[in-house]
C-alpha cells in the first residue's frame, strides 16, 4: 500500500501506492521495542530518528527492524493519523489511517506533534511542510514555545 520515494518535504517519504479511502488502515509501525526503563537508560543520539512513543512509556524504534511506515513525513495539514491500539497479547501498537481519500502517488503525512522535555532551541524542530496552516515547528502544543504578542 506504501511506496518509498524522494520527498519534496524531507529526504525520503512514503507515498500511496494505490488509491486509499478515508478511514482505511495504511499500516502498522514496526521496529525494536524498548520498555520505559530501557528507553530512559539509553543514550539516544540526536541525529535522524524513527522513534514513536506509546502511552505506557515504551518506545518503538523503527531504525531497527522498521518498515515503510517510518517514512511518513510531518505536515501541519496531515492526511493520515497515528492511532495507538491494543494488538495481539495486549501489546500496544501504532497503526496509521487515512484522514481523507488519497490518490495513488500522493505523499502520506502525519502531524508529528513532537513532545520534548526541554526544547533548548525551537529552530531544531523547524517545519518545512509548506502548508497554508503551517505552524513553523514539528513541536506539538505541549512543547511549542508560547506565541509572543
Amino acid at each position: 500500500m506504501i511506496e518509498i520515494r524522494t520527498s519534496r518535504i524531507h529526504g525520503t517519504g512514503a507515498f500511496a501506492a494505490q488509491d486509499i479511502q478515508a478511514g482505511q488502515r495504511i499500516g502498522q509501525y514496526e521496529g525494536r521495542r524498548y520498555t520505559a526503563r530501557q528507553a530512559a537508560a539509553r543514550d539516544w543520539d540526536h541525529a535522524l530518528t524513527y522513534v514513536f512513543g506509546l502511552s505506557d512509556g515504551s518506545l518503538i524504534d523503527a531504525s531497527e527492524g522498521g518498515n515503510a511506515t517510518r517514512h511518513l513525513n510531518h505536515s501541519c495539514s496531515p492526511n493520515c493519523e497515528a492511532q495507538e491500539e491494543t494488538g495481539p497479547r495486549k501489546r500496544l501498537q501504532i497503526v496509521f489511517y487515512a484522514l481523507r481519500d488519497l490518490k495513488a502517488g500522493e505523499e502520506l503525512f502525519l502531524d508529528y506533534g513532537l513532545v520534548v522535555e526541554d526544547p533548548s532551541d525551537p529552530a531544531d524542530y523547524r517545519c518545512a511542510c509548506g502548508a497554508a496552516a503551517c505552524r513553523g515547528t514539528l513541536l506539538g502544543a505541549a512543547s511549542a514555545p508560547a506565541a509572543k504578542a
